[in-house]
């Protein structure tokens, strides 16, 4: 009986320390040791310790920001081209479904009022013909709202080779923004003057009450140069005006400059593109549909056929955030269509777009953790070995946040571990002498993506990295994002680290939702 006293109290006092230290799991706070927010432990941490595989893991995610189609039977459908539109406090973000029930990425519709949750609509807003034909498959488009009638212009792909024409631009017409009917019989073909009847496609189309004319925007390879081309419609759409060449790739190896959009910020006009199997790009004029000046990259591979939508005050890019063809692969992350993926567009002094994170995402982030180093500080420094540093956890969705500096030439960053193998870690690597950040695989070997970025040393910049299963973006504050993809990670120790560079780092904060 005694025994039995003892043990209990034993368990008492147990459990009381459990209590004190860690708040045992019911989202009780703990005071930092900063001064700053306190810890919290929430009771609702996936546990990722039976899931071994990078496979087990994604299928475990419950994505929310980074949207996903539900799951069709035992298939996973994605998201390829989004094509946004507003009206009235909510984004309609149309989108050529991959996938599941889709046929032949059929367009579909997601909706949302604030990028952190979305409502899907199940059936296709726009189905590709199963008779096959001129649209035997949809290609991207975009919506637009003329009086009271809504019109979805999309790219007819033939379904067979043999066709005379591959695509042509048809349009469907609705009274609201989420029914469509096809408009039988209406159609724009491609001009004599591109000299090819192959690509023709991504019809972005823009409504000027005032005229009462549609401007549209199409991407078209002429004399085997990549373009944009632009027509003119009328309201009614019975008159059909080709207005010629806006824009041809400066860089000259392009095979199509895709998804294109044209919009104002301030007193300058932006033109974006995904120049096919590269990046999205932007061209800034002084005037509607140029002359344009030296077109800049935005983010990496791995953020694609990103549009804008606005509400009026904030701009946004819409785009989709690209997967890998096997989530073990630790080579490539190449597969068309992802998640969805959108960031909000802010414009420095020099007049550069750079990608920022959407506010209500970021501040959904409130729950701060505890880090695994004992301060928010820590120095990592490294000759021309990798040095590490335990500091963060990756959970299935967190926000890390800091400030740093450097004084070497070597690249550094955050290093996330797949399968307890340094050779295997993935990177989010800074690197000073190429002014780059990128996304490397196996301990550096493997560069998967990389967006332009200078750094300089003494200098201390701020970081906000967001990850939402195995989606992460990495935005260099005010400077620079790039979007990647890391299977296989939640679960284990996020390292800082650095190679042949001395790095200090303060203000590291990590936050769950």
């Amino acid at each position: 009986m005694k025994n039995m006293k003892k043990g209990a109290a034993v368990l008492c006092v147990l459990a009381l320390l459990c209590a004190l230290l860690a708040g045992c799991g019911s989202d009780a706070p703990k005071a930092s040791n900063d001064g700053g927010e306190p810890f919290v432990y929430p009771e609702d941490d996936k546990d990722f310790s039976a899931l071994k595989t990078p496979g087990s893991q994604e299928t475990a995610y419950a994505y929310k920001n980074f949207f996903l189609p539900a799951v069709d039977g035992i298939k996973q459908p994605y998201v390829g081209d989004p094509m946004p539109y507003y009206e009235d406090g909510t984004y309609y973000i149309y989108y050529l479904k991959e996938g599941g029930d889709s046929y032949n990425h059929s367009i579909y519709l997601a909706t949302t009022t604030d990028f952190v949750t979305y409502t899907e609509i199940d059936e296709p807003i726009v189905e590709a013909n199963r008779g096959g034909g001129q649209d035997g498959w949809t290609g991207t488009g975009s919506v637009v709202k003329v009086g009271d009638a809504y019109y979805l212009f999309y790219t007819a792909h033939a379904s067979s080779e043999t066709s005379e024409y591959m695509e042509k631009v048809f349009v469907a017409k609705g009274d609201s923004p989420t029914h469509f009917e096809k408009v039988e019989g209406w159609e724009i073909t491609p001009p004599d003057d591109l000299r090819q009847k192959r690509d023709f496609r991504d019809p972005q189309a823009y409504y000027d009450a005032a005229t009462d004319t549609i401007t549209m925007t199409l991407t078209a390879a002429v004399d085997g140069t990549a373009r944009i081309i632009k027509y003119t419609l009328s309201g009614d759409l019975q008159t059909v005006t080709y207005d010629g060449i806006i824009f041809t790739d400066p860089v000259g190896t392009f095979w199509n400059l895709e998804c294109s959009d044209t919009f104002k910020i301030g007193e300058k006009y932006y033109l974006t593109y995904s120049a096919q199997d590269d990046t999205l790009w932007y061209a800034v004029s002084d005037t509607p549909y140029g002359p344009y000046g030296e077109p800049r990259r935005v983010d990496g591979k791995l953020f694609y056929a990103a549009k804008q939508v606005s509400n009026g005050t904030d701009h946004y890019m819409v785009g989709w955030a690209r997967r890998s063809e096997s989530p073990s692969s630790t080579s490539e992350v190449s597969a068309w269509a992802g998640n969805l993926a959108v960031q909000k567009i802010t414009v420095n002094e020099s007049g550069e777009l750079v990608l920022a994170p959407v506010d209500a995402i970021a501040a959904q982030f409130d729950k701060r953790r505890e880090l695994l180093i004992d301060s928010d500080k820590a120095e990592v420094a490294s000759g021309s070995r990798y040095s590490y540093t335990d500091v963060f956890t990756a959970y299935e969705s967190y926000k890390l946040t800091g400030k740093f500096t450097f004084t070497g030439e070597g690249s550094f960053g955050l290093a996330f571990d797949m399968n307890g193998k340094a050779e295997k870690y993935k990177m989010i690597a800074l690197d000073p002498e190429k002014d780059t950040i990128s996304l490397l695989f196996n301990e550096g070997s493997t560069t998967i993506t990389e967006t332009a970025a200078a750094l300089e040393p003494g200098k201390e910049y701020s970081f906000t990295y967001i990850q939402e299963g195995s989606v992460g973006i990495f935005y260099l504050d005010g400077i620079a994002s790039l979007t990647v993809r890391l299977y296989g990670v939640s679960g284990r120790p996020v390292r800082l680290f650095a190679e042949s560079n001395t790095v200090s780092f303060t203000g590291l904060r990590e936050y769950t939702r």
